[in-house]
């Protein structure tokens, strides 16, 4: 599985994805994303928490400096997971992880991007 990962890229597919998916929605709008492996679901996590912080201000600033708001309401505090049923139904969704959060209407007074590329 790693190597399939790492030869079609799948982990910086994703991230990319997940950089430009929220630009995407309108106010109200809803993203989720299912993931089937680890290192998937801890991308897409730290993601919609980084969303939905908004600010990026080291920790140890006593006041947050940059003015950014978040962008999103994190739906889902815990990744939601097949019931044992549906587990006995469809064994193949054993590993799915379901993650989702909802755009808020204001907009940001920063950029979305914690990163961009070259």
């Amino acid at each position: 599985m790693a190597i399939r990962i790492a030869v079609n890229r799948e982990l910086e597919r994703l991230e990319a994805f997940m950089e430009e998916a929220v630009g995407l929605l309108n106010p109200e709008g809803r993203l989720c994303v299912i993931s089937f492996h680890s290192l998937e679901d801890r991308i897409v996590k730290h993601r919609m928490k980084a969303w939905e912080k908004g600010c990026i201000c080291p920790p140890d600033f006593p006041q947050c400096a940059c003015n950014r708001k978040g962008t999103v309401r994190v739906l889902t505090r815990k990744a939601q997971q097949p019931s044992s049923d549906e587990i006995l139904n469809n064994p193949m969704s054993r590993s799915a992880k379901l993650r989702a959060v909802e755009k808020l209407h204001f907009s940001t007074s920063g950029p979305l991007r914690t990163e961009f590329p070259e």
